[in-house]
């Protein structure tokens, strides 16, 4: 179960991580457009990043969760992502 877990531990801070590495590019990128467009910008973005850190805290918390309650995390943990990743691309789509 350790190796399990460990390796699911491992996918999902992978995943988070290029999720916000990929949000940081397109902030740069929302940064050079039209100034009537960067307000609306900001508010995707920050929705997005209202979510990386619900996202974080939520991974943090699963991983100090033990085994009676690892599957639920886990469940838990994939819709907070979802969510992140659901803000990510309509953050993406805007820009």
């Amino acid at each position: 179960m350790t190796t399990t877990r460990d390796a699911y531990t491992a996918k999902m801070k992978h995943q988070l991580d290029e999720l916000n590495s990929r949000i940081d590019t397109l902030q740069a990128k929302a940064h050079e457009a039209r100034e009537d467009m960067r307000a609306a910008y900001q508010t995707d973005l920050a929705k997005a990043r209202h979510e990386s850190k619900l996202a974080m805290a939520k991974f943090e918390e699963m991983k100090l969760a033990g085994e009676e309650s690892w599957d639920k995390m886990v469940a838990e943990m994939e819709k907070i992502r979802d969510a992140f990743v659901h803000s990510f691309r309509y953050f993406k789509s805007q820009v």
